[in-house]
């Protein structure tokens, strides 16, 4: 599918801002004390963290495809700072227009969009990483209330966000019964963030350890009926594995357009290292896999815009462009050769940041059996 006029139109809004304004500053952010604050309010002020969020309350009102757009443009620069605007627009910013009272909207959407507030969402936990149904966390009634204990784990944003989206189940439930979904401010009492990851990449996105202790919400702090917390949280991570397909592509495009130019730069034997037959086949190779896995997130995007089940499109696109990411982003540290090894050079932080594509929003491993199980239902790609 070919974007539109207004797509590409968006796409270059945050080409533009991406290239001035954050690649020149990634790397000073990662090895400094992170992306500052007033930052992540000016990138709020031009709508990025309100994508997903209707205009009637401050967002921009986007479709899918034109959001894929724009996080591609995001990733390239900075896949980390990328994750933390994603995680607030889908599934945080998401699940709330979906499935929030007129008051719950009113109360926090405009300060979503304004990226005044900004989500995380509290999901994963210890044992319960690709097996959502197996969280242990609690959400115990207490009168006209609710209290949250547990812990959990590899929150995006969980220090840096000022919303959080918990899914919590009720005490004594087991499998995909008893689970809600609760909006829960990270100031409340209770919350507490037990630890800051030190990870291979996305350092420019906090990832935290959190505890629920005794953390008391209000009814009207659920998000939809009781007992829909599952289906809730599983809605959005269709759209959050279209959006891990669009980071990839991002991040491929940027190690691809790094390599390139190397390519045409150096030299080797009295010619640029580009006409080397061995290294031209490399740079078709990346330049493919990139272009396909592009064309895949794009699809599985269109079709989440149609109202068209996408579960086998989205899965296909996730994991194609992530393995994508990775081999593009590995081929251009060895079209750089030991330069591509050292931190001077820009694509040793496009593959630190592509691995962990492979694992969030659902591991490929995961992406497979959700493509085997469309199959065997009757999917094909016709």
């Amino acid at each position: 599918m070919l974007p539109t006029d207004a797509q590409r139109a968006f796409q270059e809004t945050a080409r533009r801002f991406a290239e001035e304004e954050i690649a020149p500053r990634a790397a000073g952010w990662e090895t400094g004390e992170g992306v500052p604050e007033a930052f992540l309010r000016q990138m709020g002020a031009l709508g990025f963290f309100g994508m997903l969020i209707p205009e009637a309350f401050g967002g921009v009102g986007l479709d899918f495809v034109t959001y894929a757009l724009a996080t591609e443009e995001i990733a390239a620069a900075d896949c980390g700072l990328c994750n933390l605007v994603n995680v607030s627009n889908s599934p945080v910013a998401a699940a709330l227009r979906d499935h929030g009272t007129d008051a719950q909207r009113t109360r926090w959407l405009g300060a979503l969009a304004s990226g005044e507030t900004r989500g995380c969402f509290l999901l994963t936990e210890a044992a319960a990483g690709s097996d959502a149904a197996a969280i242990v966390c609690t959400a115990t009634r207490k009168g006209g209330r609710y209290v949250l204990n547990g812990t959990k784990q590899f929150v995006t944003a969980g220090q840096s966000a000022q919303l959080a989206l918990v899914i919590a189940r009720a005490p004594g439930t087991r499998g995909k019964e008893g689970i809600s979904a609760f909006l829960v401010p990270t100031d409340a009492r209770g919350y507490r963030v037990v630890r800051l990851e030190d990870k291979l990449g996305h350092r420019n996105c906090d990832t935290a350890q959190i505890a629920l202790e005794d953390l008391e919400v209000s009814d009207d702090h659920r998000l939809g009926s009781e007992g829909a917390g599952y289906k809730i949280a599983l809605a959005y991570l269709n759209g959050g594995r279209i959006g891990v397909a669009a980071q990839s592509v991002g991040v491929a495009r940027a190690a691809l357009d790094a390599a390139l130019a190397y390519a045409r730069e150096r030299e080797t034997f009295g010619k640029p290292i580009l006409e080397h037959q061995a290294v031209a086949f490399k740079l078709a190779e990346m330049a493919t896999q990139t272009s396909a896995a592009r064309a895949l997130t794009l699809q599985a995007a269109a079709l989440e815009d149609a109202g068209r089940p996408a579960l086998a499109e989205a899965s296909m696109a996730k994991q194609f462009a992530s393995r994508a990411a990775e081999f593009v982003a590995s081929e251009a540290i060895q079209i750089f050769g030991g330069y591509g090894y050292l931190r001077d050079y820009p694509v040793e932080k496009y593959y630190r940041d592509a691995r962990v594509l492979r694992i969030y929003e659902g591991t490929n491993e995961i992406q497979q059996m959700v493509i085997a199980r469309q199959l065997s239902r009757g999917w094909s790609p016709r």
